[in-house]
């Protein structure tokens, strides 16, 4: 008799369904992974609105990519890894072969899947993963903190490509994620480390976590209040962690001459910003981008958790059932309160962790 479990399926945009459906079943080369928790990511918002075509082109599907748990089953090619190991994963699944992938660059591959995002995923009792993709969770790491690691590998991705230097300020908008970009930023040396928002209870916590300044756009204009606590210079380096064109604007703005903004914010397909030219000429200013985290990212974002160098704590704000994905979903565009939402098919009852 077929196994089953409880899964939540995006039928169609709008709509979770809550079903039975079979346990996946593993190949050779691949684990069973138990899953205890699954973050609710910006992107899964996206999922669900139908936002990206080549998403909703995989359609049914299990959402949900920022998984932990443990070990259910394992494939016999697996090495390494046993029952009841306590795992994360790359969630990226490159094809290897295409030109980016031959040249190192496996993030831009043309036939690019991740497991949550294009194939079924974590919102729900049990998911299978390629074994060579698994990560061992140090016993160091507390569960709810190893939940915290593929949004993490995205931040790491994002701080190696903006490269920041010591000593020198950086500028992070938006004090969701945007927390974690600053903690990176404050690792490498960065100073002082500014963050701005809209909310006053984010950018309270960026002040108690990492933040030297905060910026509250509700209240004075973010790019004046940049040049002045930057003696009228502009910031070296500026993360925009929104994603928006106004925000990517002001950051062109903010930025000195010769600085560098970091687009990691993902706007809507047809939201365009409007930046001169000449300044990239004249002025050199710089743009680069980062979408995700791979391979490598895991590791070294499993090590800075063990050593304590990054807390993500403060950024989980609550824990739900399986069965309260879609009312969480709408809640965290509604509650600025909420950042990080941790959803579990192992919990009956919703845990409130934020004040």
């Amino acid at each position: 008799m077929m196994k089953m479990m409880r899964a939540q399926v995006l039928t169609e945009p709008y709509n979770f369904d809550l079903k039975e459906v079979p346990i996946p079943e593993i190949t050779d080369d691949e684990v069973l992974v138990k899953v205890k928790y699954c973050g609710i990511c910006g992107s899964d918002w996206g999922s669900y609105t139908g936002k990206y075509a080549d998403e909703v082109a995989c359609i049914p599907l299990t959402t949900g990519h920022e998984v932990y748990g443990t070990i259910e089953e394992v494939g016999k090619n697996a090495k390494g890894l046993k029952v009841g190991d306590r795992v994360t994963y790359d969630i990226c699944k490159p094809c290897g072969t295409c030109y980016h992938c031959r040249i190192g660059e496996p993030l831009l591959c043309q036939d690019f899947k991740q497991i949550g995002i294009h194939m079924d995923g974590g919102f729900a009792e049990y998911v299978k993963v390629p074994w060579k993709n698994i990560y061992l969770v140090p016993d160091e790491v507390s569960d709810e903190k190893a939940a915290f690691v593929e949004p993490l590998t995205a931040c790491l991705n994002a701080s190696r490509k903006m490269d920041c230097v010591m000593g020198r300020s950086v500028v992070v908008i938006g004090a969701g994620l945007g927390i974690m970009h600053a903690q990176l930023a404050k690792l490498r040396g960065a100073a002082p480390v500014i963050v701005i928002d809209a909310n006053a209870d984010r950018l309270k916590m960026a002040k108690e976590v990492v933040a030297d300044y905060t910026i509250n756009v509700k209240e004075v204009d973010p790019i004046e209040e940049v040049m002045r606590l930057t003696n009228g210079v502009g910031a070296d380096f500026v993360l925009e962690a929104v994603g928006s064109s106004k925000t990517y604007e002001q950051a062109f703005k903010m930025i000195r001459r010769g600085g560098k903004v970091e687009a990691f914010g993902i706007c809507a397909d047809d939201d365009y910003a409007s930046l001169p030219p000449v300044s990239f000429v004249l002025e050199e200013k710089k743009v680069s981008g980062s979408c995700a985290g791979i391979g490598y990212d895991w590791g070294d974002a499993l090590t800075l958790l063990k050593y304590n160098r990054v807390d993500p704590m403060p950024l989980i704000s609550m824990i739900v059932p399986l069965e309260e994905l879609e009312d969480a979903l709408k809640e965290i565009r509604k509650n600025p309160k909420l950042i990080k939402v941790l959803v579990s098919p192992l919990v009956t009852e919703r845990t409130v962790l934020y004040e």
